[in-house]
Formats: C-alpha cells, structure tokens, sequence
C-alpha cells in the first residue's frame, strides 16, 4: 500500500544513557523522591531543586514535563494523600492530621482537601468510620511516627542475645 492511506511507521528517537533526557528524568526522580520522603517536613521549592541538583525554574518545568504537575502541587497531593489514609485508619483528630502531613494552617488544609477529595477532611473521615474497622488509637500513632535516637536504637539491639537459647 502507498500513498497517503497507508500507515506511516513511527520511530522513537532513541534515548542514550548519559543523555540530557536521561540526566533530566533522574534529576526529576531524585526530586520526587524526596518529597515523597519529607512530605511532613517544611519544604520548599529551594530545598526541592537543591535534592534534584537543578535550579528552582529549571526543576519546575522538568518536573511539570514528566510528571503533568508542579513539585508544589506534587506535594500538596501527596500530603493529602497521606491525610486520607491517617483519616481512615488513625483515631486522630482532623488538626493533628492536619499537622502530621505538614501543613500549618487547618483552613488551607481542608480547602486543599475538599477541592482534591471532593469532601470536608471531617465528613472524609465520619464515612470511614461508618465503613470501616475499628481505628487504631492516635496515641501509638504518634508515638511510633517519631524517629528515634540511634543511641537508643543500638542500645536495644546491644541488650538482645547473640544466639537464641537451647530448649
């Protein structure tokens, strides 16, 4: 078959490892990775593009390029992310989930959450509860979500025998 009828054969250029587009997405990766990473921390977008090693304006339209979305709106997301999750399985109030996923102010938070989820952070978490298991108590919620000091994580494993006993 020829002519204008007939299917044109596409080729994709072919990507080199160590070429720009490489060197870009790993760039974009090492970003995404590290809000994934501190997403309860107080980022910004310096602290992001210093993670990835490029420039704020340079990482923003990288990432929007790969991603669909800026590593601001990446982080909000993944933030309310983990909010609905704490919602649904934590016995925690909507302002300490609101400050465990990071963010400062509890009306920007439920603004946020109800223009991505669709409902309030509350009404979210009254219908899990109406379907779900029983919620496991906020206060070993916060007490495991805390690192601990590495003094104390090598004292524990210096207490523990070598070798189990024989019975």
């Amino acid at each position: 078959m020829t002519g204008p009828d007939r299917p044109r054969a596409t080729r994709r250029p072919s990507v080199q490892p160590g070429s720009a587009a490489v060197e870009t997405l790993v760039a974009v990766r090492r970003a995404r990775d590290f809000v994934d990473r501190h997403y309860a921390e107080p980022l910004d977008l310096a602290g992001i593009a210093a993670a990835a090693g490029y420039s704020r304006y340079h990482l923003v339209r990288a990432f929007k390029a790969a991603y669909g979305e800026t590593p601001g709106r990446y982080l909000q997301r993944r933030r309310v992310e983990r909010a609905q999750e704490l919602l649904r399985v934590a016995d925690l109030n909507v302002t300490e989930v609101c400050h465990l996923v990071g963010f400062t102010s509890l009306g920007s938070f439920s603004r946020l959450f109800s223009e991505l989820v669709g409902v309030s952070p509350s009404q979210f978490q009254r219908d899990a509860l109406a379907s779900g298991p029983r919620l496991i108590p906020g206060c070993y919620v916060l007490m495991w979500g805390r690192p601990l000091p590495k003094k104390a994580l090598n004292t524990a494993m210096a207490e523990k025998p070598e070798t189990a006993p024989a019975f």
